[in-house]
């Protein structure tokens, strides 16, 4: 089914609900923001949605319960009128009210933004549409609605209820950021440019296994690089639950050929010391790949048509074992690949390398990212697709 987009619908003089997600990192001492990246890519579908005299309804989270981080929004309206250069009202109310006169006090081409919309109690709950549209929240809400658009893309795999609750009880459509996501995600899965390259790091490997399982069975891969704790893992040097070391030895046996493990890392002694993978005593010390494996995985991303890397090569944060992470985006960058990136610690790495705009995507989504490539649905977009937009 085709996805539901802002072409498919009439916004004018219409009051539209607008999920985004602009959860940022925060500052822990004065909470102030310290990357607004993700605020930036709603402007696209904020900005249109007022270009063409909607009235825009902007709901959105901050943080967990319970969380440091768990603040209002006021200062994420304030980053996006300031995107915009033109306001976006605030009110610290979710659907009480307060927002809901709000809400009817919007004029043609205005935008409000609702509080912190994780302060209703089941927000978090994972339910159905049906269910959730039954909610306080979607019942209190859709009333004063025309229409609903999502473009939280990066909160995508979760079945909360203002990512789904609306659908059953409004025409719903992708904003331009899930479109877009959607679309270079469903590109790369199945018409990637060959050789298709998928580069996989960071501090975890056991959802890394059936990520890298589906890439090569599917065909969409053509070489899976790992670093990080995936290529320890994979390697033979972490700590590997006995019914992952079976799936590891299964995806080895079956596409060996077509992953390429560490052959040597980097280890902290007294500073950068780089040993063989067959020398590594204590797993805890590896840091980083090692220079021989950055060589060995740079020669294949030049040589690649798409490249996509989701988590860092090591401890990028220290400057002696950034050497692998930086050396693979450059890698990217160099090649004449469309390139993607996407998790937080990447698109990270990459800003603090200063690459992250050389690079052809950067994708908002971290879990989101991750269930798409294990070819699993992803619960708001298969609520989009599955309303019927009259």
């Amino acid at each position: 089914m085709k996805l539901p987009t802002l072409d498919d619908c009439d916004v004018a003089g219409q009051t539209v609900l607008l999920r985004v997600d602009v959860n940022a990192p925060l500052d822990p001492d004065t909470l102030e923001i310290l990357d607004a990246s993700r605020i930036e890519r709603i402007v696209p579908t904020v900005g249109e949605l007022l270009d063409r005299d909607a009235r825009v309804v902007i709901m959105a989270h901050q943080g967990r319960p319970g969380g440091w981080d768990f603040t209002d929004l006021g200062q994420h309206a304030a980053a996006l009128s300031t995107m915009l250069d033109r306001a976006v009202g605030y009110v610290d109310d979710v659907y009480g009210e307060e927002a809901r006169q709000a809400i009817e006090s919007l004029q043609d081409g205005e935008a409000l933004m609702l509080g912190n919309v994780r302060r209703f109690d089941g927000e978090r709950d994972e339910k159905m549409p049906e269910e959730h549209a039954q909610s306080e929240l979607v019942r209190s809400l859709y009333p004063l609605a025309d229409l609903f658009v999502n473009d939280a893309f990066a909160a995508a795999h979760r079945s909360h209820c203002s990512m789904v609750g609306f659908t059953p009880v409004l025409p719903c459509y992708a904003g331009r950021l899930m479109e877009k996501e959607v679309g270079m995600l469903t590109r790369i899965m199945e018409q990637p440019d060959r050789p298709s390259v998928f580069v996989f790091g960071g501090a975890k490997y056991g959802n890394a296994i059936p990520v890298i399982r589906n890439l090569l069975d599917r065909g969409a891969a053509d070489a899976v690089l790992l670093g990080g704790v995936p290529g320890n893992a994979f390697a033979g040097i972490a700590d590997v639950e006995a019914d992952e070391q079976e799936a590891i030895t299964s995806l080895l046996d079956d596409h060996g050929n077509a992953i390429l493990l560490p052959s040597d890392v980097a280890v902290d002694r007294d500073g950068r010391t780089a040993v063989s993978i067959d020398d590594v005593a204590d797993p805890g010390m590896v840091k980083d790949i090692g220079q021989d494996t950055i060589t060995r995985f740079a020669e294949v991303i030049i040589d690649a048509a798409t490249v996509l890397l989701t988590g860092p090569m090591g401890v990028f944060e220290e400057e002696a074992f950034a050497t692998g992470t930086k050396n693979v985006l450059e890698a990217m960058v160099a090649s004449d690949a469309f390139t993607v990136i996407g998790g937080g610690h990447t698109v990270a790495a990459a800003r603090q390398f200063g690459m992250a705009d050389d690079i052809s995507y950067v994708s908002t989504g971290g879990g989101s990212l991750e269930r798409f490539l294990m070819g699993k649905t992803l619960p708001v977009v298969a609520a989009l697709e599955a309303r019927n937009v009259k």
